[in-house]
């Protein structure tokens, strides 16, 4: 009795991983084809640089927001909210890339295939896989607040080498969160596919500006 008990909660869980998992990636490809839209309607309307406070406010406000509502359907509505305005955010430094770059379509381009591949090849290296990721949780928060921190720091003080040492460590810590989400997901530690599709996207939006910033410095031409 006890055994088909546990077969039972066993098959239950796995099937509720699965629709979380399932949800998650839906939601995550809807909002970057919005996110897209919001970017495409920036550049074509040319709207200037957002600046530090009101990027700063919009995404953290809305984040909150976000998280607050995450059990309900009025969640999804601030998703949606969050990832238009960071799409908005986005649309100037593209602009921004094509104007100052001979090759800008080029360097969006590559930091575009270069960001798809690091994400599902690491997406699909943590499903097949299936191992526990959970370990990376402390190291990468810590990790981020210390990149976070110096990417200010090296944005007031004007360093352009120590803002290109934060874009090489974000790429490495969005990288290792992209396994550690993913195995959240997988092993029942998130089971909330609104949150998950907020931490997966902003994975792939700093893995995006982080491999343009590099590419700029390295492969751009005047």
């Amino acid at each position: 009795m006890n055994f088909e008990t546990s077969t039972v909660q066993s098959e239950a869980s796995i099937l509720a991983t699965n629709k979380v998992l399932k949800n998650t990636y839906l939601l995550l490809s809807m909002t970057l084809v919005f996110s897209a839209m919001t970017a495409g309607l920036s550049m074509y309307l040319n709207l200037p640089h957002f600046g530090m406070l009101i990027t700063f406010g919009g995404y953290f406000g809305l984040l909150f927001l976000t998280t607050k509502f995450s059990n309900s359907s009025i969640g999804i509505i601030f998703v949606f909210a969050l990832t238009g305005f960071m799409g908005l955010t986005l649309g100037p430094i593209l602009n921004m890339y094509l104007s100052a770059f001979v090759n800008g379509g080029e360097l969006i381009m590559t930091a575009l295939g270069g960001t798809g591949i690091i994400f599902l090849g690491l997406s699909g290296y943590a499903l097949t896989s299936r191992k526990d990721f959970s370990f990376m949780g402390g190291f990468l928060m810590i990790g981020i607040l210390v990149a976070f921190l110096a990417g200010i720091g090296a944005f007031i003080f004007n360093i352009p080498g120590l803002s290109l040492a934060v874009s090489a460590m974000f790429i490495l810590l969005m990288s290792g969160l992209i396994l550690y989400q993913t195995s959240e997901i997988i092993h029942g530690g998130e089971t909330n596919y609104i949150l998950a599709t907020i931490t997966l996207y902003i994975t792939i939006y700093n893995l995006f500006l982080s491999l343009l910033q590099i590419l700029g410095v390295v492969g751009g031409n005047d």
